[in-house]
């Protein structure tokens, strides 16, 4: 196989890795304050203020195959999943969610 070739795979494969990695974890990442704020503009901080997902988050419309390949990518709901996994955010027993300021003040994300 010639060089040309190995470099060509070489760099697709990078690239390939950077969309497939990197790119969505950055997403998620920049996603984090703005799922706080919604938290907190629903009022949605503290247990006894706990509310289901679908109000704080809706779900978009069904997207046609042309739009999907269009429109930015929402990341909101790995932000979410990032946010439960460091008990930022919590659920209550009937699987509605609030914001605990407690530990957001903890966390890296306290300025948010």
């Amino acid at each position: 196989m010639p060089m040309a070739n190995l470099i060509f795979i070489f760099i697709l494969a990078v690239i390939l890795l950077l969309l497939t990695f990197v790119f969505p974890a950055r997403g998620a990442r920049r996603a984090i304050p703005k799922v706080i704020k919604i938290f907190r503009e629903c009022n949605a901080v503290g247990k006894q203020n706990a509310k289901p997902i679908d109000e704080l988050i809706p779900r978009s419309q069904k997207r046609n195959l042309i739009k999907l390949m269009v429109a930015p990518r929402d990341y909101r709901l790995s932000a979410l999943i990032s946010l439960l996994k460091m008990n930022i955010v919590q659920k209550t027993e009937d699987n509605k969610l609030f914001l605990s300021e407690k530990d957001l003040a903890a966390s890296k994300w306290k300025g948010n």
